[in-house]
């Protein structure tokens, strides 16, 4: 008899156990991509890309560049720890023989003679097509998305650096110190960072997902860079592209960087 009682309960259980889990599975069924919400003015892209205009920022002058800088820093809680061995950037600037030390001695080689050589330009995350950083990432913390965009979940990142080893482009900055308190003024829209945690440009994708441009671009007066969707042939990068001269960083590397620089 007690066999028996002990049997019947056995049952019960693992069918109960079996309710439970076929009960989660159709819930995860049902709730899927297109059950989320999603803002109506959303900015959509086969391919995101940013263009660089390097002759608008010589003629707009030095203030453009730090606008964009300031625009990015301001809108994503980026620390000023004040120690350039600390330092943590999404946007910055590079002289050009640095940003293109391969080229700068063959075909821009032209422009650092006519007295550009030290020109500061424009440096961010490429959003490659064949990120390395993503291949090198243990935990998974840094992807690709569909649309191209290289995002870091930052609440996944270990700061193991494999990535920052992995970026051939210097484009991701490691959080040596709590970044709160360097933060002068917080942007309550953006989260905050911890100690430990690897951050990098992140083509603004909290703005596309409301509608907006990212917040550099938004900053460029003159249109000194201009974002937009490489997967459509009437976009304003596909038409800027096809009618100036424009290089990428490190293109023999093969990583196929998805910003674009007009000299």
């Amino acid at each position: 008899m007690e066999q028996t009682r002990r049997t019947f309960l056995q049952i019960a259980g693992l069918s109960a156990l079996g309710f439970a889990a076929h009960s989660a599975l159709d819930a995860f069924a049902v709730a899927g991509p297109s059950d989320y919400i999603v803002d109506p003015k959303a900015l959509k892209g086969k391919r995101w890309a940013m263009v660089v205009d390097v002759k608008k920022f010589i003629q707009s002058g030095p203030d453009a560049l730090k606008r964009c800088v300031e625009a990015c820093h301001s809108t994503h809680n980026v620390p000023d720890l004040g120690n350039p061995k600390e330092e943590v950037k999404w946007l910055w600037t590079e002289p050009l023989e640095h940003a293109f030390p391969e080229q700068s001695s063959e075909y821009l080689h032209d422009f650092t003679k006519e007295g550009l050589k030290g020109l500061p330009v424009l440096v961010l995350c490429n959003h490659c097509d064949n990120p390395p950083c993503v291949r090198v990432c243990p935990t998974k913390a840094t992807f690709k998305r569909e649309d191209g965009l290289v995002m870091m979940d930052m609440h996944r990142c270990i700061g193991c650096r494999y990535c920052m080893a992995g970026c051939p482009f210097g484009a991701r900055s490691l959080n040596w110190r709590d970044p709160r308190q360097f933060i002068k003024t917080q942007n309550p829209d953006y989260p905050m960072r911890t100690r430990g945690v690897v951050e990098k440009c992140t083509f603004c994708e909290e703005r596309l997902a409301i509608g907006l441009q990212p917040a550099c671009v938004e900053a460029c007066k003159n249109k000194e860079l201009v974002f937009g969707d490489m997967g459509d042939p009437n976009s304003q990068v596909r038409q800027l592209l096809k009618t100036n001269f424009a290089v990428r960083r490190k293109p023999q590397l093969g990583t196929q960087p998805q910003v674009y620089y007009i000299v």
